[in-house]
């Protein structure tokens, strides 16, 4: 499976950002899809992935209520719409597909984007 993303930046406090990750050779093999993030310093950290068979999300506590997973299967598109964003959220955002578990361990990842939350 190859993983690319799309959608980061710069953005002030308060602001929205919507990523994208498009998914090509992707198979129903992989268990659950989602995003994981990297802030300087840190470990990765699955914050928000989707169960590919029965649609059901998780969240990391520090963005429940906040950022919204979403996935276009025809078109293999994977979204993560960031709302009240924060400094904290200052992170490399990864697209990532696991073969189990559900934001645990990724198996495949994209390349990255650097996203930016400062004033």
């Amino acid at each position: 499976v190859q993983l690319v993303e799309s959608g980061g930046g710069l953005v002030q406090p308060g602001e929205s950002l919507r990523l994208s990750c498009a998914m090509s050779g992707f198979t129903l093999d992989y268990y659950a899809v989602g995003w994981f993030r990297q802030a300087p310093g840190k470990e990765l950290e699955g914050i928000s992935c989707l169960n590919v068979a029965n649609g059901s999300t998780y969240y990391v506590d520090s963005v429940k209520g906040r950022f919204i997973i979403s996935r276009d299967s025809a078109k293999n598109i994977m979204y993560l719409q960031m709302n009240s964003l924060k400094p904290e959220d200052t992170a490399v955002y990864y697209c990532a597909a696991e073969l189990e578990g559900v934001c645990s361990s990724p198996q495949a990842l994209g390349q990255g984007m650097q996203v930016t939350v400062s004033s």
